[in-house]
C-alpha cells in the first residue's frame, strides 16, 4: 500500500513539474535570432514580435488603429512581426526626440536626421549594423546604393539605414497657383528670393496676409548653400562648390547676408509673419514657401496637403553631401531586443510595395484605393505620416493621375546632383566638444530671430559672431580646417 501511495505522489510531483515548465515556457521572450519565418510560413502567435517605431510627422492618424490591424495581418504573415507606430508632430518632434534618445525610453526604430545623427550616435543611442545589415537583410544592402551606405557611416560603421528617396537636396519655391495667376506673377522668371519682393507686397495688400509665413525654424534655405560637415552647427560651413574648401563663418558671406536682410524687409514689410520666431508649427497652408524635394511633388504632395493647385519653380541646383544623404534615417536602438527583426521590417519596407503604400498612403479603401492597373487613387489628404520618413520612394505606387512616374524625376536629380566638395569627411570633434556645445547653444538663443528676419542682420549677426568667438568659435573653425588640409592633403 505504501509503495502504491508512494508511486501515486511522485506521479503528482512530476506532473506538476512538468506543468510549470509548460508554464515558464509560454512567458520567455522569442528566439528573435531565428529567421526561418521570413516567407511567413508556420508563424505562430507566441513567435510575433511588436517593434515600436518613432517618427515625426503631423501627429497620430485618426484611423491608426484600422490602418494598424490591417498592416500587422500582413507583416505577422511575411516576417512575424507587430508594428506599433508612434507619430510625434512637428512641433514636439525636437523635446520628443531629446527626451527618448537622453533617457533610454524603450524604441525599436527612430527616425533621426543630419541635425542630431552623430550626436546620438556618440551618446550610444544607436545600433552598429554594419556585419547585421549584411546577414539579416541582404536585399536591403544591395538594394540601397553603396554610396550612401558611406555617408552614413561613423567612424567606418553604419549605424542607420538611409531612405533612399530624394537623398540629393533640390530646393524649390513652392506657389498657390491660384494667388500666383491672380496677381500675375511671372513665376518661371522670378525663380529667387530677391526677384520676388514687389510680387509679394502686391499679394500681402491684397490678400491681407502675410504671403511668406515662417515658424521658428525660419527660411533654412538661406545656409544650405555650405557643408556643416557633421558639425551640427550651421553657422559654420564650407560651400559646397569651393575648391580652396575653406571654412568659414556661413552668417558672414556676402550672399548669406544678402539673404538675412531680404528676410528683414520682408519681415518688417509684413510679407513674413509677425509671430514667425515664436511660431511653433507652420500651417498647412501658405502661398509661398521653399521646400526640398521636386516639382511634381506640387502635384502629388504639396498641392493636396494644402487644398489647393500648386506649382514649383527650381531654385537651386541638386547637391549630395553626407548632410543630404543624412536628411532621412532610421535608426535602431542600441539596446533593441530584435534587432534582427526590425532589419527584416526595414528590408521589407523598402522592397515590398504593399507595406510601403501602407505607410506612405495610408488605409486601403479608406485614404486610397488601387486601380485596376495597380496604381493609387487617393481618396483624401487626411493621412498624417510623413512619407520621406520612412523608405524609398523608388517602389511607392504611381498616383492614377499622374501623367508620368514623380519617382522617376527623384532619380533623375539624383543622378544630376553635384557633390559637395567635403563628400565622405565628417568632422572629428573630440580636440573641441565643448567649445561646439557652448557654440551650439549660442546659435540656438538667436537662431529664430536671424532666420525669420525678425531683427537687422548687420546688427544681429556681429553680436551672435562676437559670443560665438567668446566660446570657442575660431578654434572650431582652425581644428576644421587642419583636418579637412589633412583629409584632403592639401
Amino acid at each position: 500500500m505504501r509503495k502504491k501511495l508512494f508511486a501515486l505522489l511522485l506521479l503528482v510531483v512530476m506532473l506538476g513539474a512538468l506543468a510549470a515548465g509548460c508554464g515558464n515556457k509560454d512567458n520567455e521572450q522569442p528566439n528573435n535570432n531565428d529567421n526561418t519565418n521570413n516567407t511567413g510560413d508556420n508563424t505562430t502567435e507566441d513567435e510575433v514580435v511588436t517593434l515600436k517605431w518613432v517618427m515625426v510627422g503631423n501627429g497620430m492618424p485618426n484611423n491608426y488603429a484600422a490602418w494598424k490591424e490591417n498592416i500587422d495581418n500582413y507583416l505577422v504573415d511575411k516576417i512575424g512581426v507587430n508594428i506599433d507606430v508612434e507619430i510625434v508632430s512637428w512641433g514636439d518632434w525636437d523635446n520628443r526626440r531629446s527626451v527618448i534618445v537622453n533617457s533610454g525610453e524603450y524604441f525599436d526604430i527612430l527616425f533621426t536626421d543630419a541635425g542630431r545623427y552623430l550626436s546620438e550616435v556618440s551618446l550610444g543611442a544607436y545600433y552598429d549594423i554594419s556585419d547585421l545589415v549584411q546577414t539579416s537583410a541582404p536585399e536591403l544592402y544591395d538594394y540601397i546604393p553603396e554610396e550612401y551606405w558611406e555617408a552614413v557611416k561613423v567612424n567606418g560603421k553604419i549605424y542607420s539605414v538611409p531612405t533612399y528617396k530624394d537623398s540629393s537636396m533640390t530646393q524649390y519655391l513652392v506657389w498657390d497657383k491660384a494667388i500666383a495667376d491672380k496677381y500675375q506673377v511671372d513665376i518661371e522668371e522670378k525663380n529667387t528670393l530677391h526677384s520676388l519682393t514687389d510680387d509679394l507686397k502686391r499679394i500681402k495688400d491684397g490678400e491681407g496676409k502675410a504671403p511668406f509665413v515662417l515658424d521658428k525654424q525660419g527660411a533654412g534655405v538661406v545656409l544650405s548653400q555650405y557643408d556643416a560637415m557633421g558639425s551640427e552647427l550651421e553657422p559654420l560651413g564650407v560651400r559646397f562648390d569651393d575648391e580652396t574648401r575653406t571654412v568659414v563663418n556661413v552668417l558672414k558671406e556676402d550672399e548669406v547676408m544678402e539673404d538675412l536682410k531680404l528676410l528683414h524687409a520682408w519681415y518688417k514689410e509684413g510679407i513674413i509673419n509677425p509671430d514667425a520666431p515664436t511660431l511653433a508649427e507652420l500651417p498647412s497652408y501658405r502661398i509661398l514657401f521653399t521646400a526640398q524635394g521636386w516639382s511634381s511633388a506640387a502635384k502629388t504632395t504639396w498641392g493636396p496637403n494644402m487644398g489647393v493647385e500648386a506649382v514649383a519653380i527650381q531654385y537651386t541646383e541638386p547637391l549630395v553631401s553626407n548632410s543630404t544623404v543624412r536628411g532621412s534615417l532610421n535608426a535602431i536602438y542600441s539596446g533593441s531586443k530584435n534587432p534582427e527583426k526590425a532589419l527584416e521590417f526595414l528590408q521589407l519596407l523598402n522592397t515590398d510595395s504593399y507595406v510601403r503604400d501602407a505607410f506612405y498612403y495610408g488605409l486601403e479603401g479608406e485614404n486610397f484605393n488601387y486601380t485596376e492597373d495597380g496604381k493609387v487613387e487617393k481618396l483624401n489628404s487626411d493621412w498624417s505620416m510623413a512619407g520621406y520618413t520612412q523608405g524609398t520612394f523608388f517602389n511607392v505606387s504611381q498616383l492614377a493621375d499622374e501623367e508620368f512616374n514623380q519617382w522617376d524625376e527623384v532619380a533623375e536629380l539624383n543622378e544630376k546632383a553635384t557633390g559637395s566638395v567635403l563628400l565622405g569627411f565628417d568632422l572629428d570633434k573630440t580636440n573641441i566638444q565643448n567649445e561646439l556645445a557652448n557654440c551650439r547653444e549660442v546659435w540656438n538663443k538667436y537662431r529664430s530671430e536671424v532666420l525669420t528676419g525678425a531683427r537687422d542682420p548687420e546688427k544681429l549677426i556681429d553680436t551672435v559672431t562676437a559670443e560665438l568667438e567668446a566660446s570657442g568659435f575660431n578654434k572650431i573653425m582652425e581644428e576644421a580646417q587642419n583636418q579637412i588640409n589633412e583629409h584632403f592633403n592639401q
